[in-house]
């Protein structure tokens, strides 16, 4: 009789070692791919204490040089601060008798005089020692040239940093060979490896203690440097408070300003003669070209004073403010005074003041930024693989130049370089443009044929995994970032600079805004008739006051101008017809009463949905009859309720609660 046999039934499936083909009859198991199966590397736990301990030890050494490299830095900058000091002249002011019998100034003169006199003895504390120099001179005696030599009295720096020793590299290889040997044999013998081990440590700390050693060395050898440096700031600080005290003392209107005039008064000094270093510098290299024989060693000089003033403009500009404003106020004339009568709009005020070679450079550096965020986006797919579908949700990336240059020039009250604005740019990047990527998961089938025991073919729906990356840009607009990241005093830069364009039209000439803010805003003659309602005639009274402010977001007052809730709440509260406080569209919405189109009169407000990416109402105008509105666009200015823009737009009519 014939042994009846099992028909063999092959199964396949995937294990750590690879995939794997099973008789289930047999019990047989075979190995159908090529992937090696896999091999026990974890370490034991003694091994891998070792190891832990030893990358902290690395870890720590590698912080105590990196805090010991930025000590060293720190220091060897003091020091060529603090001899950069001892050799400018002294900023010592000179006062009347009058002054200092003035009592509103005697307080701010002491605070001057005593800043110089610690000024004048951290600079004669800075060691100097003699040196012995030759000169080349013509005696005309003899009319020959001849050698003379005298002693010149110069500045002793600090010698804090050893000096290397040649044979300290052999020795070190010689110790890390040495420890490598003992390292190979210490497993051997628990008495030599915890010797070993000790040994290394008291290395490691002896090391460490060195380091501490020769760096609080350095430290205390330029201490006569940082602080002359550090008297040389007050000394400046001293300084330009007492003017700006005198400033307010001479000019009453000036000190019953608001605070941000003041601010700007303050600052108006540096901007003034930033622009007339930059026309010496000009004229004085056209000077030595012409002389260039005869002023070679004054050319060279003019042009390493240039650019210590390029990369200390600050202080620089503070202390030839501070001389051209005492021989101004010497003189008998105020020039103070005279630039604040020139107001907020004044050209030094709201002119850029950077060379055009920074601004240009910091709008192609934050071009260059935005070009990596689109090469990102243009391959995402190969640059984010392993997904089965992408889908995007993006905004357009663009930014308006002057936007960008007026937020430099507030940060850096004026005048920057490209250098200096480098984290800023990174900053408003990553604040004007959010990038984020969510994963999604589902569950789909796939059909599958498979055969049976019998040969037989059927079909099998088989569930996988589908997963979809979805990636969206949120554009959050550069002209919104502002309000975020300014106090109150900055913001009203910005505004400044943004309603005249730093005075510079032509220094990005395809903006936007340059049609916006170079023709005079729209204006309307409202009827008569209309202004008979005395609410609606204190309203428009004060709102008319803004005509032309620019738009700036999160703006809430004239300090910084408006956005179009900022203006109306503004308005509303400031002529005394209802007080808002500040609210928000919605929010002024949400306290008026609803008027049908036909019931609208003037006074009322006009709102507006979709005008931008936010929920509800959007926008809020002044409607004044006739079809017309006072809004803040940009700038501020009428505009006609009935255009393609405005009428899809609309949304209701409101009337507030007025007193």
């Amino acid at each position: 009789m014939r042994e009846l046999k099992a028909t063999d039934k092959i199964t396949q499936k995937m294990t750590r070692d690879g995939a794997v083909s099973e008789n289930l009859a047999t019990g047989e198991v075979e190995h159908i791919s090529n992937r090696e199966p896999e091999t026990e590397l974890s370490a034991s736990s003694e091994e891998s204490a070792g190891a832990a301990a030893d990358l902290a030890l690395r870890a720590a050494e590698h912080h105590e040089k990196k805090s010991a490299r930025k000590a060293e830095k720190a220091d060897t900058q003091a020091v060529r601060d603090g001899s950069a000091a001892r050799q400018r002249p002294s900023s010592r002011l000179q006062f009347t008798e009058e002054e200092r019998a003035e009592p509103a100034l005697g307080k701010y003169i002491d605070r001057s005089d005593r800043a110089a006199d610690r000024l004048d003895a951290a600079k004669a504390a800075i060691p100097t020692k003699k040196v012995l120099r030759t000169e080349r001179v013509f005696d005309e005696t003899a009319g020959k040239g001849k050698t003379q030599l005298h002693f010149e009295e110069v500045e002793k720096r600090p010698n804090g940093r050893l000096r290397h020793n040649p044979l300290s590299q052999p020795v070190h290889e010689i110790v890390h060979a040495a420890h490598a040997k003992v390292h190979e044999v210490e497993q051997e013998n628990v008495g030599v490896e915890a010797g070993h081990k000790g040994e290394v440590l008291t290395e490691r700390g002896l090391a460490y203690g060195k380091g501490k050693v020769r760096a609080a060395v350095h430290h205390h050898r330029t201490k006569p440097w940082r602080d002359a440096a550090k008297a040389e700031q007050a000394s400046f600080k001293a300084n330009a408070d007492y003017l700006y005290q005198k400033a307010l003392h001479d000019d009453p209107a000036l000190a019953a300003s608001n605070p941000v005039s003041r601010f700007l008064q303050k600052q108006r000094i540096k901007r003034n003669y930033a622009k007339e270093l930059r026309q010496a510098e000009k004229t004085a290299k056209n000077t030595a070209a012409t002389a260039k024989s005869a002023a070679q060693k004054a050319k060279d000089a003019f042009k390493e004073t240039f650019l210590y003033i390029k990369h200390h403009s600050r202080a620089v500009l503070l202390v030839i403010g501070i001389g051209a404003c005492v021989a101004l106020l010497f003189g008998g004339v105020s020039s103070c005074s005279m630039m604040a009568g020139s107001g907020v709009g004044g050209v030094f005020t709201s002119s850029y003041l950077s060379e055009d070679a920074d601004m240009l450079a910091a709008e192609a550096a934050y071009c260059e930024l935005e070009q990596e965020l689109q090469y990102e986006l243009d391959h995402y797919e190969a640059l984010h693989p392993g997904y089965d579908e992408y889908r995007f949700d993006l905004d357009e990336i663009e930014h308006d130049p002057y936007v960008l240059i007026s937020i430099l020039t507030a940060f850096h009250e004026g005048v920057f370089t490209i250098d200096a604005v480098q984290a800023e740019l990174q900053m408003l990047f990553e604040k004007q443009y959010i990038l984020t990527q969510t994963v999604e998961v589902e569950v789909r089938y796939r059909t599958e044929t498979r055969t049976d025991s019998e040969g037989n073919d059927y079909d099998v729906e088989v569930p996988y995994n589908y997963y979809i990356c979805k990636v969206k840009l949120e554009n959050f607009d550069l002209s919104h970032v502002p309000v975020y990241i300014m106090d109150e005093e900055t913001l009203s830069l910005y505004a400044v600079y943004m309603a005249t364009l730093g005075n510079r039209e032509d220094l990005f000439p395809g903006s936007g805004y340059v049609d916006k803010y170079t023709k005079p805003p729209t204006t309307y003659d409202i009827p008569p008739s209309a202004l008979e309602d005395e609410t609606f005639a204190a309203l428009i009274t004060e709102a008319e006051k803004y005509i032309g402010y620019p738009y700036v977001w999160g703006g809430s007052n004239p300090n910084t101008s408006f956005d179009c809730s900022g203006f109306v709440s503004w308005a509303l509260t400031q002529s005394g017809v209802c007080n808002t406080g500040r609210l928000g569209a919605q929010g002024l919405y949400n306290i008026s009463t609803p008027v049908s189109s036909a019931n609208a009169r003037p006074g009322d407000l006009i709102f507006f949905v979709g005008t931008y990416d936010t929920p509800g109402v959007s926008h809020v105008g002044i409607y004044v009859g006739g079809g017309k509105m006072l809004h803040c666009g940009d700038p501020i200015q009428y505009a006609d309720i009935n255009t393609s823009y405005w009428q899809p737009h609309f949304y209701a009519f409101g009337r507030p609660p007025y007193n």
